[in-house]
């Protein structure tokens, strides 16, 4: 029986925002699929929130949801959150590894909404994160190019059309495909359990982040970085 953890059952999931930062920024579609490989199954629990703020031209042209959009068809932000913090405590009670592509942002955000709509109650227990983003650049570390979701998948011959991408259901089966595509063809990240690879990706990412760091600094002495991976929990 093949027992290596792309092969087992796994979640994806991907936020769509109303901009870029975690801290003051709000959720307006997420997407939590449960994948089964070796089933060949799927299903998916998505969300359309009202995030209670104008939605920016540019964030709306990315993700096709319009103020209006959301105040006409989107549930409570409150709502939404409290459903997005169960549903994925629901597939870490059940120890799945739950795919992010550039898990420190979408954790981080909903994090600081689970706070903002849910105080006392935080991001459930941290879930084993695969980070296919982090994956890609372990494994082709100097391949020339755009490392956006998009374009990686372009790379690996994962199905996501242009016209789909930024949608949230679409993003997250395809960073699960990612994933599994990544662990098909490298052996070293296959043979690694879940719980193994989350933690490799913590130094993984530190030392993709330190590199980028210094490349960023050699342009601009001030710039920074993102935060801890998987996400920077919010100090109280």
């Amino acid at each position: 029986m093949n027992t290596a953890w792309h092969t087992r059952p796994m979640a994806a999931f991907d936020i769509e925002s109303t901009g870029l930062d975690v801290e003051g920024d709000r959720i307006v579609t997420a997407a939590l699929w449960r994948i089964d490989p070796e089933r060949r199954s799927k299903e998916v629990l998505s969300w359309l929130a009202d995030p209670g703020v104008e939605i920016p031209a540019d964030a709306a042209e990315i993700h096709g949801i319009t103020t209006e959009r959301a105040r006409e068809q989107g549930r409570p932000a409150a709502e939404v959150v409290a459903e997005i913090a169960d549903a994925l405590e629901a597939v870490v009670a059940e120890g799945l590894p739950v795919v992010v592509y550039n898990a420190p942002y979408d954790l981080t955000l909903l994090d600081r909404e689970i706070a903002r709509h849910r105080p006392g109650r935080p991001l459930p227990a941290q879930p084993l994160v695969v980070d296919p983003l982090v994956l890609d650049k372990r494994v082709d570390t100097y391949r020339r190019g755009s490392r956006k979701l998009v374009d990686v998948c372009a790379h690996y011959e994962v199905p996501l059309a242009a016209e789909e991408a930024h949608g949230a259901a679409a993003d997250a089966l395809a960073a699960a495909r990612l994933a599994w595509r990544i662990a098909a063809t490298h052996p070293e990240i296959a043979e690694m359990s879940a719980a193994e690879l989350h933690t490799a990706q913590i130094a993984w990412k530190a030392e993709q982040a330190a590199s980028f760091q210094e490349y960023l600094r050699r342009r601009d002495p001030e710039a920074v970085v993102d935060g801890a991976w998987p996400y920077t929990p919010a100090t109280v």
